[in-house]
């Protein structure tokens, strides 16, 4: 965790990683580490280039680097330090807490060969001596991550090319540690369907943020991996997959744009392909939470096969296969205004008889008793199917109807027409 600044470490925030890292099953191998507890480590590198002559201490104020800046603007060059204490032997002025900067070389260049970008030539002159460690001793972000990809033999650099500026920089502190360089891949940064950097305003949410929106972490992962990296036409992949197939070469040199619209078809396939027993579960927990027991009514197996063609979350599951569980504790208005007529009352308690009678209580036979319903009373098989659904479920949007009845079961049937019918004849 990269918080050198002590007062940027919020536990709550390095808390919301992990939580994020272990619902997307992202574990790691060992740590974590914390740059908080590694001060003394920076100082140590700190001291270190200090004594070789690769760093040295800036006594400038604000005021002066604020004047610098401004001078450089309006004079229509690229704001930098100058390097004006770089070879200082004088007294340090008196009240100044002066920072370290990196003693970056004058001539030459920093090439950088990036798994991505390519050949990255960048020239020192271009380069300025960069602060490695603030007033108060804090070191910065450029510092720690060279001396933290160090010690933790990282051997691979996968970031966003917004970092490839750092790169040059990073590389000549390294060079001047006497160490080698790791394998550098800048990845191009996602953008808004605008075009846009991707930021909170195209509605960008923390990775729990889709797990409470009723997301699998399958295909959050899948739709993040498939983002900026390509195997062939392949959209869905497994874990097993990912890692086996994952190559920086199919990394896309172009920006990728987020689509929520992509990421929800994803998880739609998700739904239907996953096994019914893991979303099960998901949905067990979703019911029980709200206070469902699913104990006594049908397999939540079943009801997830039953649904997850028609779903497009988590949660727009569980709420449907609320009433496989309990009765509905309302109507839709605007349907049972249109459906729940005098007639329907007679055709609701009608079916309760017929069912009633009904000695193998399967999907094809409940199906075809509607049917026979219907034609037993001259009608057509929606008439007698809606005001049914509505019974039912409270909406007008269900699975199959012979489907419906066989999971919700006899008893819960019966005892639903019953409280239509008196819902009818009370209005």
């Amino acid at each position: 965790k990269e918080d050198s600044r002590r007062d940027r470490s919020a536990k709550a925030t390095v808390q919301a990683i992990l939580v994020g890292m272990q619902w997307l099953q992202l574990n790691y191998d060992e740590g974590p580490f914390y740059q908080t507890d590694r001060m003394d480590r920076y100082a140590e590198v700190i001291q270190t280039l200090l004594d070789q002559g690769d760093a040295y201490y800036c006594y400038c104020s604000k005021q002066e680097l604020n004047e610098l800046r401004e001078q450089q603007m309006a004079a229509k060059q690229k704001p930098r330090y100058d390097g004006r204490y770089r070879d200082f032997t004088g007294s340090p002025p008196e009240g100044v807490k002066p920072v370290i900067r990196f003693r970056n070389p004058l001539e030459g260049s920093v090439v950088i060969e990036d798994q991505v970008k390519g050949r990255v030539e960048i020239q020192n002159s271009e380069l300025d001596d960069l602060i490695i460690a603030r007033s108060d001793g804090s070191p910065t972000y450029n510092l720690t991550v060279v001396v933290d990809d160090l010690d933790m033999k990282i051997t691979h650099v996968v970031r966003g090319d917004d970092h490839l500026n750092n790169t040059p920089r990073q590389l000549n502190i390294l060079k001047a540690l006497g160490q080698s360089a790791p394998i550098y891949a800048h990845v191009p940064m996602i953008l808004g369907e605008d075009g846009k950097r991707l930021s909170k305003r195209h509605g960008a949410v923390s990775v729990m943020q889709y797990a409470e929106d009723g997301f699998l972490s399958e295909a959050l992962m899948n739709y993040l991996v498939r983002l900026g990296w390509s195997h062939g036409d392949q959209e869905m992949f497994t874990r097993e997959q990912m890692i086996d197939l994952f190559s920086l070469d199919g990394i896309n040199r172009a920006p990728s744009t987020f689509s929520p619209k992509k990421l929800q078809w994803l998880n739609e396939q998700y739904l239907k392909s996953s096994e019914p027993a893991e979303i099960a579960s998901l949905i067990e927990q979703q019911l029980l939470a709200s206070g469902i027991d699913t104990s006594a009514g049908p397999d939540p197996e079943a009801v997830v096969v039953a649904l997850r063609e028609r779903s497009k979350n988590l949660n727009d599951m569980a709420v449907t296969a609320r009433w496989f569980y309990q009765l509905p504790d309302g109507y839709d208005e605007k349907a049972a205004k249109k459906q729940f007529t005098a007639e329907s009352a007679e055709v609701l308690a009608g079916f309760k008889q017929r069912i009633s009678e009904i000695s193998a209580w399967d999907q094809d036979n409940l199906k075809q008793a509607v049917a026979a319903h219907a034609d037993a009373q001259g009608l057509k098989m929606g008439q007698v199917g809606m005001p049914l659904r509505i019974a039912l479920t409270g909406g007008t949007n269900s699975p199959d109807i012979g489907l419906t009845l066989a999971l919700i079961g006899r008893e819960s049937v019966i005892q639903r027409l019953d409280k239509a019918v008196e819902f009818i004849q009370c209005q």
